[in-house]
């Protein structure tokens, strides 16, 4: 009969030691030799745990064992641990391997090939699915003792730091092990913060950039280059200020574990703390995530593309993104899915960017931001508010009149028991507590609703002269970046649809803009805010 080897350690350092897996072979072919059985491969699996199936050896000895004509027609391991140590996985991969004839042998555990021995089988590997879960469990216990007291488990440091051995006695003769500043790496960590708060030779530098600059200056990521998630890893990981975390990850899961279950450990740190704080304020300034107005600036207005993240395509509903012509000589906006899926799913034509933008700008200038028209949109807008004010209003009095009725019932209830006419019971005192939860929900209710309460005011030609001439400014300004910021503002999106535009704007963030821009202050764009609704078409 012609077999297969199977033999496995778990880790890759026991791989390296090379004693394990000789051991188990050697073993395995004086068994196969002493009951006349032909050696027909060996599969060996380096380093890999046996709780799963992701197993590249394994996979591969599986599948051609499935396959017909079979090449063997029995697995030989060392003991059953080798294959699996999950109850499920070792069921499910020894009921496949014997639907095709497949036997499966353990040259250390044998058994009788009937009922009993498959009875024999589950219960050892219900024995080993126990012992690998509590094995793991002592190990975890064991590891997390070993950073809360401050000591490094991994066996690689992040970037900036290295692993050096500490004169505290460790585990099997072994010594235990800290993190320590590398000075090196260190010092790249400092630019990459610098840089990121404070630019480079007077221009600012995003993540992207860092990483290109790193690279083009030979500051390599130990011998390989930064990528983008490598500089925003750096950037907020708070071992750099002097605390690293354990036990952060289920690895088995792939989950990020509670923060309560975090071990924290004080390390040396890299960068003051202040300077991991300001880095953490920017970052979540300009997080994309982030949309809400007031919270962060999105993504499409870091860009220098001037409709990036405005322009749609109204065929297929998909975005509009800069494509390059005659190796970069020309600039495009082009269908997303055009791009990434097919040039044949939609018929919107490429449109040149500098013609766009340039009409783009010249309408909004022309026909949306005349003084004239911009009073007129803010007036609607101003009634559109005084209208859903008058709704709240008679909210307002409505909760009123239920507020009286539920206090008017509390007090007859409270005068009552007080006169002795009724007791206080459970079910009175059920009572009690229902109305003052309904109080407390009617006065919360009002509460928000003065709070939302706008401010009516009134708007003057001098005011409206001044700031329509500010926008105009600002969005004719292609240096400082902010008129991007002021589109983004003002316009929701734009749909192309053939060779027609339409601008969808936003009346409350129009109102917003030119009450921002004070007589007598300087060109900026207001601050983003919570609120926007009641959006108006504009077309061009």
């Amino acid at each position: 009969m012609s077999v297969a080897l199977y033999a496995r350690v778990s880790t890759v350092r026991q791989a390296q030691a090379d004693l394990s897996i000789p051991d188990q072979l050697n073993r395995m072919r004086e068994w196969c030799k002493q009951n006349g059985l032909v050696v027909a491969k060996e599969y060996v699996e380096p380093g890999a745990s046996a709780t799963d199936d992701k197993r590249p050896v394994f996979q591969q000895m599986i599948d051609e064992a499935t396959k017909k004509p079979h090449p063997f027609e029995a697995i030989i391991v060392h003991s059953r641990s080798r294959f699996f140590r999950d109850l499920y996985g070792s069921l499910h991969y020894g009921r496949k391997l014997s639907q095709v004839g497949t036997r499966l042998i353990s040259i250390t555990q044998p058994t009788p090939d009937d009922a009993s021995g498959e009875m024999m089988v589950n219960m050892i590997s219900m024995m080993d699915d126990y012992s690998s879960k509590e094995n793991a469990k002592h190990t975890s216990r064991a590891m997390m003792e070993n950073a809360s007291r401050g000591f490094f488990n991994g066996s690689r440091a992040p970037f900036g730091y290295q692993v050096v051995d500490t004169d505290v006695p460790g585990h099997k003769g072994k010594v235990r092990k800290k993190l320590a500043i590398d000075d090196k790496e260190a010092f790249i960590v400092r630019k990459i913060y610098g840089w990121y708060l404070n630019g480079l030779n007077g221009h600012l530098l995003g993540i992207k950039k860092i990483a290109q600059e790193l690279n083009e200056q030979g500051l390599l990521m130990r011998g390989g280059l930064w990528r983008s998630q490598k500089i925003h890893d750096v950037l907020s990981d708070p071992t750099y200020r002097g605390e690293y975390s354990y036990n952060m990850r289920d690895s088995k899961k792939c989950i990020m574990r509670p923060e309560s279950e975090w071990i924290r450990c004080q390390v040396e740190p890299i960068v003051e703390e202040k300077v991991f704080d300001d880095v953490r304020r920017k970052r979540e300034a300009q997080d994309p995530k982030k949309v809400a107005l007031g919270k962060a600036v999105p993504h499409a207005l870091t860009s220098p593309i001037l409709l990036t993240g405005l322009l749609k395509c109204s065929q297929c509903n998909a975005g509009m993104t800069l494509a390059t012509g005659k190796s970069g000589r020309y600039k495009y906006y082009k269908c997303c899915k055009k791009m990434s899926i097919s040039p044949h799913v939609c018929d919107t034509p490429n449109l040149p960017m500098d013609r766009m933008d340039k009409l783009i700008l010249e309408r909004l200038i022309e026909k949306v931001l005349a003084p004239d028209r911009v009073t007129l949109m803010i007036k609607d807008w101003l009634k559109h508010q005084e209208k859903m004010q008058g709704s709240d209003d008679k909210t307002v009095q409505e909760l009123t009149r239920s507020l009286k009725v539920t206090e008017d019932g509390l007090n007859n209830l409270y005068s009552a028991i007080e006169k002795g006419i009724i007791a206080l019971d459970s079910s009175l005192q059920s009572r009690v507590n229902q109305l003052k939860d309904t109080r407390e929900k009617i006065v919360t209710e009002m509460a928000l609703l003065k709070r939302d309460k706008p401010s009516f005011r009134k708007i003057s030609p001098k005011q409206v002269a001044y700031a329509t001439q500010r926008m105009k400014e600002i969005l004719l300004d292609t240096e400082s970046g902010y008129g991007k910021q002021l589109l983004n503002l003002l316009v929701e999106d734009i749909r192309v649809d053939g060779k027609q535009a339409t601008v969808r704007g936003n009346y409350a963030a129009l109102d917003l803009a030119v009450d921002g821009m004070k007589m007598g202050t300087p060109i900026g764009v207001p601050r983003f805010v919570n609120d926007w609704c009641a959006r108006r078409d504009s077309n061009s």
